[in-house]
This record gives structure tokens, sequence and C-alpha cells, in this order.
């Protein structure tokens, strides 16, 4: 945990926007029994460590709580954080998860229905909730599908995050487009976000894919950082040169 606790420190002084962790019971990649932690403890430790990064879930999974707990965990580490909280949160994928801890994994459908009914649910727990969140907590949706995903961004997100290429990308925004005039909204009011390889920009492959995702639209790009990487913690080496992509960016 402190060493998650330290990269976050080190990250905030290199002058990242946002820090993310996930929301999995155990790890994705390397030893798969690995060394692991809960996602709302290790995000409150991370508020108190910080004071001017972002933090958040990418994502929180619906299956895990009730939608008015998660309501109020989130609002509570929001005012910990001092108001720097994002709200991430998807369906939910990994099957592991679900069988060791007792969720009923259903099916695609099933999740992603579940995520329709509990978002309202969650934003009528902000408005109850005394104190309530101290300003409007951005709501980041994870996730791709035209069908059922994309109509759910359109409606309740403020970010929407995919891993999706920078080819597909314009059908995508396309597709939100129509959902988002559907509902009289503008997509200018949501923010664009997609992860982005560790192979980007490191060993000389270049910024070609992050340059073609941000001719595209998207404006917040993750990269993805393991404990494994250095014997003591997190090689963070690499994110110096995504920051310097950034900022030529925005000069």
């Amino acid at each position: 945990m402190q060493a998650t606790i330290d990269a976050a420190r080190r990250l905030e002084d290199m002058g990242v926007d946002a820090v993310f962790g996930w929301d999995h019971f155990f790890p994705l990649s390397g030893d798969p029994d690995g060394v692991h932690f809960e996602a709302t403890a290790q995000l409150a430790a991370w508020a108190v460590a910080t004071e001017r990064v972002q933090i958040g879930p990418l994502v929180f999974c619906n299956s895990y709580r009730n939608p008015d707990l998660l309501a109020d965990v989130a609002r509570t580490i929001d005012h910990i954080s001092g108001g720097r909280f994002i709200f991430g949160i998807g369906g939910g994928w990994f099957e592991r998860d679900y069988a060791e801890y007792g969720y009923d994994f259903g099916t695609v459908g099933s999740r992603l229905r579940a995520l329709s009914e509990s978002l309202p649910r969650i934003r009528d727990r902000w408005s109850k909730l005394n104190p309530p969140p101290m300003g409007p907590m951005p709501i980041l949706i994870g996730g791709k599908g035209e069908q059922k995903t994309l109509p759910m961004v359109a409606e309740h997100a403020d970010i929407w995050h995919s891993f999706v290429g920078p080819d597909e990308l314009p059908h995508k925004l396309e597709v939100l487009r129509g959902h988002c005039e559907a509902r009289g909204r503008d997509i200018d009011e949501i923010e664009i976000s997609n992860g982005a390889s560790v192979r980007d920009g490191v060993g000389g492959v270049g910024f070609d894919r992050l340059d073609a995702l941000h001719a595209a639209g998207t404006r917040l790009l993750t990269i993805p950082l393991s404990g494994d990487d250095t014997p003591d913690g997190y090689a963070l080496d690499r994110v110096q040169a995504f920051l310097d992509w950034r900022d030529a960016k925005n000069a």
C-alpha cells in the first residue's frame, strides 16, 4: 500500500492531472495471486496523501456495492480530497472477482442493465447526503457499447473513457453525438478519455497513435503503471515523456 501512496505523491509532484486506480480484487497481470488492495480504501489513502491531483477509480464496478452505499463512499472520499474526486463507474467484466467474492456474474446485458438502474440512484443519493459532495462530482463512464453504454454516457457522464482506437473513435463519437442530441445535450459537454499504451512514446515508437486520438477529440489519456515495474515500486520515468507531449499540445 505504501508504494501506491508514494507513487501518487510522486506523480502529483511531476504534474499529472489525475491518478486513477482500478476496482478489482486480484491482479490482472503478472502473478494472479500477487499483492493487491481494495479500491475504495486505497483511493481514500491517496486523497489524504495528495493535495492537488484529481483522483478516482477507473472504474468502480457497479456490481460490488449497493449504489446508495457507493454514492456515500464517493461523497466521503470527495470530502477527504477537498473536492478532487472523479466518480468512475462501469458494468464490470472480470469473472474471477465475482466468483471468489460471491457476486452473481450474470451476462453483459444484465450487468449493463444494473448499471443503468444504479446511476439515477447514485445521483439521487448525492442530493440527499448531508453534507453533499463538495461540488459537481465528475462522472466518468467506461465502455464503448453503442446500444447500452453510450446512451448512459449521453445521459449521465461528464467523461467518457474507452480503449477505442483512432480509426474507430470518429464513428463512436458520431453515435454518442446522436444519443446526446436525442437527450438535448451538447456532446462538447463530455470530455473524451482514452487509454494509452505503455508502448506509445517509449523506445522510439513515437506518439503517432496519441496524436491521432488527440486529433479525433481525446483530451484525457491514461497511462497504465504496474507495481511490478521495479523491485522498489513504480517506474515513473516513462510518465515524463507523456507529460512533455501533453504540454506541447497545450502550448
